[in-house]
């Protein structure tokens, strides 16, 4: 088991750039998932671009326990159509020809092809990754 991105690609022995991360956010009160390498964060300014919302904020944990009751707090998969929520992409991430991410625990992964995983979670890919400032 690992508990962040970055430590669950490395357990993996995957590449940091091909870890999906999937943050969640409320852009004008309703849930979205922002899905970025492991080794980059969300620039909210740029995501509430891409949204075209008039306001997003990070979701709270109480909030993650109620949206996704069938995953481990911070596991949940990027697959937003399973909760009917819109996903966002990074172009950085949808650039890579496979990804991984949470299976709905922090110690099972799903390993796909991008092309596969865009059918399934019709994402609209945007700008709005950067390196953390840390």
């Amino acid at each position: 088991p690992a508990y962040t991105a970055q430590e669950e690609a490395a357990v993996t022995h995957i590449p940091g750039r091909d870890w999906a991360k999937a943050v969640v956010f409320f852009a004008d009160g309703e849930p979205i998932q922002a899905v970025v390498p492991a080794d980059l964060v969300v620039d909210i300014e740029q995501l509430l671009l891409l949204t075209g919302a008039e306001r997003v904020r990070l979701a709270t944990e109480d909030e993650l326990e109620a949206l996704y009751p069938d995953c481990e707090p911070g596991a949940m998969p990027p697959l937003g159509p399973l909760y009917n929520q819109p996903v966002f992409v990074d172009v950085a991430l949808a650039a890579e020809p496979q990804i991984v991410f949470n299976a709905g625990t922090h110690g099972d992964a799903v390993c796909m092809r991008y092309d596969d995983f865009a059918a399934v979670a019709r994402p609209i890919v945007g700008s709005f990754a950067m390196r953390p400032l840390f």
